[in-house]
């Protein structure tokens, strides 16, 4: 998989293949044809037709939303339709920083395709000319992507916390970054990402930040979600990303932009 290869799988939604999820006829999600025929039993949750899942508006509020949504994931995972239980919650809404619906447990939210938010962070060190990266390898227990290459940080937004409350959280878990340093990691742009997986759509805003840290610092994980950190020059990060090195497709686009950035910034700065 080569660079351009990776910039496009980032982008695999057809949408003749799904049928989209409505709430008071706003789009919320997209569920795959397949997977919408797992829905039909629920009849006082979901009006599911050839065009569309329509839930029901009858369940009005939030809590009553949530309620509903929480027994059907519960029993579409007895029916081992989703990824392994996370016991982790998502805001399940029409934008971003907008009041949400209802909230679902994580396991869930592929298989009906709803947007998520996470937070992936760039660790760079700068030495001399040479800027380098610290790249992770998540453990193979992960319910997704197990095994793969990942940047040095990167963790869902859960119900309850904000962007930046995230970013503090997953970077200690992940990499042992104490509070006070993840605070100074500077926002560099968010990527949109729509895919579809084995268990449905991948929809996703990743909130990029970039993290300087110094030479001496070695990364720890806390949760024992990392087996492995490396640390790499941008050029052999790119090198890798150009050739077969098993990075998720997000954990990809993420250091490409990252390397893009560092390049137009050497060209506007060549001293």
């Amino acid at each position: 998989m080569g660079l351009q290869e990776r910039v496009s799988a980032g982008q695999t939604f057809d949408r003749l293949r799904f049928v989209p999820f409505l709430w008071a006829d706003v789009v919320v999600g997209w569920v795959r044809r397949d997977l919408a025929l797992h829905l039909e039993p629920y009849r006082d949750v979901f009006r599911v037709t050839h065009d569309s899942i329509l839930l029901r508006e009858d369940l009005r509020g939030y809590d009553a939303r949530t309620e509903a949504m929480a027994h059907v994931a519960t029993s579409l995972a007895a029916r081992d339709l989703l990824t392994k239980w996370r016991g982790e919650t998502y805001e399940i809404g029409v934008a971003e920083g907008g009041e949400s619906f209802f909230r679902l447990e994580r396991a869930a939210v592929r298989f009906f395709g709803f947007s998520a938010q996470a937070v992936h962070l760039n660790g760079l060190v700068k030495k001399g000319r040479e800027t380098s990266m610290w790249i992770a390898r998540r453990s193979p227990d992960k319910a997704i992507d197990p095994g793969m290459l990942d940047n040095l940080m990167g963790g869902g937004v859960g119900s309850g916390l904000s962007i930046q409350q995230t970013l503090v959280k997953e970077s200690w878990e992940e990499a042992g970054i104490p509070a006070s340093l993840a605070a100074t990691a500077r926002p560099v742009g968010t990527l949109r990402v729509r895919r579809e997986v084995a268990d449905g759509l991948h929809a996703e805003v990743l909130h990029m930040y970039d993290l300087a840290l110094d030479d001496g610092f070695l990364p720890v994980n806390q949760d024992g979600e990392v087996v492995e950190f490396r640390r790499l020059s941008l050029a052999e990060v790119e090198s890798e990303l150009a050739g077969e090195a098993p990075y998720t497709i997000d954990a990809g686009l993420v250091a490409i932009d990252c390397i893009e950035r560092h390049k137009a910034s050497m060209i506007n700065n060549p001293g």
